[in-house]
């Protein structure tokens, strides 16, 4: 038996040991968290880069050589060498290079433009650095976006309702200081991302892909060896970009193809199909943490539960599901599950649960269905109860009445508090003080500044006219679901003052669509730095 005496010896130590730990905890509480996982990391940059009440300031530091050359070559998205000055953090040796799936393709083939979205990843050449903890940024250029707001509008969204998704804000660019336009700057869903969300926890993240148009590799940059714009690009259906260029581009929500996702049947569209890996490749192929056969085990164990309906808590965050459902619903994001793509998404898994996280608004509000013959009330009345049509992943919880009623709850906040109660109003008169004069002066901008101020005014009154359909829908004024809109129409919100393409309209190639002011005459704009 142990004596008292070695008992009191042994109580002392323990409590020694748990002063010396509480005071470790208190000295280097953020350490703790990381080392102990699980739990949301504060991270500098949050406040230091994304406060949405200044824009942020990023200049490119290169040689003039290298950063035409990486725009001739931006097809191949291969890294260069850069430096940069984000506000007053100056960081060397950092990766950029040009990105994008569908703009990337586009603006190759236009010859008026080279305004890429850009990639910026700091610890690309340097293990480890970050930019206040940030270990990439991704700068969008507001392709066809001629209201410049669309993408921020939706992340401020998922931001209010306290969603999983990536800080925003506005980005004044140059390169050897000299202005190259205003970029929409987001978080890019990576290392940080995972960290600042979810701590230091073990989880998987992967963006899958249908589409498979693009380059890239492994760890953000997924996909095949990219083909050359001459040579066409691969959509998962029988159409060829190419064929487009300098006509009337297709409507992207209703493209030609076998599946009702371009590609999705290899797992993008998240529809269970089997308990064979091989199955899902689309998946796997877009892994941005590295993973084995035990980690995507868990995914298809979970497609399988969530396919039937079974133990969804387990297998699903039903609560962040259900926020990401409400947003995307309201934003009508059809490049997406939302319509017949099988991408623009994350998927995070973490010890069998799965999340979704969003990717990619710039062709929200109806931005897939433009052109002369496009139905403003389509957009404006999109039924929130068939909200997806490229997948089955959500209808187990669309089917349930408590999860819809969860679900009816957040669209009824998007639309009653965020919109008609004025945090809408207030967000894009924002936006509007802080980057009207940035559009205004914008080199490179696609659209004048005059179509800029016409489709921004034309999404105020889209997004108002969105919230008295929603909220019509939840409390069954209005119907919710295609079938019962198709059988009976009378009392849809009127749209007929939207004119969905002066918001912008998505150009494959011809450049007969969207315009890049500054452009050297006869040829492309080139986006030029002082050397």
């Amino acid at each position: 038996m142990i004596s008292c005496k070695h008992i009191t010896k042994i109580v002392g130590v323990m409590m020694a040991v748990a002063v010396v730990f509480c005071f470790w905890l208190m000295a280097f509480s953020q350490e703790a968290v990381e080392t102990l996982g699980g739990v949301k990391v504060q991270m500098e940059y949050e406040s230091a880069l994304f406060d949405t009440e200044q824009p942020m300031q990023v200049d490119i530091q290169m040689e003039q050589g290298q950063w035409e050359e990486m725009l001739e070559n931006a097809m191949a998205e291969e890294y260069y060498s850069c430096d940069v000055l984000i506000n007053d953090q100056k960081i060397s040796n950092v990766g950029i290079r040009p990105k994008g799936n569908t703009s990337l393709s586009s603006i190759a083939m236009n010859p008026d433009t080279d305004r890429y979205s850009l990639k910026l990843e700091f610890d690309h050449y340097v293990d480890g650095q970050t930019c206040l903890g940030l270990d990439k940024l991704i700068l969008n250029n507001n392709y066809a976006d001629a209201t410049n707001m669309k993408e921020a509008v939706v992340y401020d969204m998922y931001q209010y309702l306290g969603a999983d998704a990536s800080l925003y804000n506005y980005a004044e660019v140059s390169m050897n200081g000299e202005y190259l336009g205003v970029y929409l700057a987001l978080e890019a869903v990576e290392e940080s991302f995972l960290l600042r969300n979810y701590g230091t926890g073990d989880g998987e993240l992967y963006k899958p892909d249908g589409m498979n148009m693009g380059g890239g590799s492994r760890n953000g940059d997924h996909g095949k060896e990219p083909p050359r714009p001459e040579e066409g690009m691969p959509s998962g259906g029988d159409f060829d970009f190419a064929d487009f260029a300098g006509k009337e581009p297709p409507d992207m929500g209703k493209m030609p193809g076998g599946s009702p996702s371009m590609g999705g049947g290899n797992g993008a569209n998240l529809n269970y199909t089997d308990g064979e890996l091989s199955s899902y490749s689309d998946i796997w192929e877009g892994e941005v943490t590295n993973t084995g056969k035990a980690e995507r085990s868990r995914v298809v164990t979970a497609l399988k539960h969530i396919s039937e309906g079974t133990d969804l808590e387990t297998y699903l965050d039903v609560d962040n599901i259900l926020k990401y459902m409400a947003v995307h619903t309201f934003s009508v994001n059809l490049d997406s599950l939302s319509g017949n793509m099988a991408h623009n998404y994350y998927l995070y898994e973490c010890n069998g649960m799965l999340n979704i996280l969003p990717w990619d608004y710039n062709l929200a509000f109806g931005g897939m269905n433009q052109g002369p013959d496009s139905d403003a009330s389509e957009v404006v009345n999109d039924a929130v109860d068939t909200p997806f049509s490229a997948t089955a992943f959500f209808d187990t919880l669309l089917e349930n009445e408590i999860y819809l009623f969860r679900y009816h709850a957040y669209l009824e906040q998007l639309a009653q508090e965020y919109v008609m109660d004025g945090r809408f109003e207030e967000v894009y008169q924002g936006i509007r003080n802080r980057i009207d004069t940035l559009v205004e002066t914008d080199p490179t901008a696609f659209y004048s500044y005059e179509e800029y101020n016409a489709g921004a005014e034309m999404l105020y009154q889209t997004v108002m006219l969105r919230a008295e359909s929603v909220k019509g829908q939840i409390d069954g004024t209005i119907p919710a679901t295609d079938e019962e809109q198709r059988i009976d129409a009378t009392n849809l919100v009127d749209a007929s003052e939207i004119d969905i393409s002066v918001m912008g309209v998505m150009d494959m190639g011809g450049g007969t669509e969207q315009k890049a002011r500054g452009r050297e005459p006869g040829g492309k704009h080139i986006m030029k730095g002082n050397s």
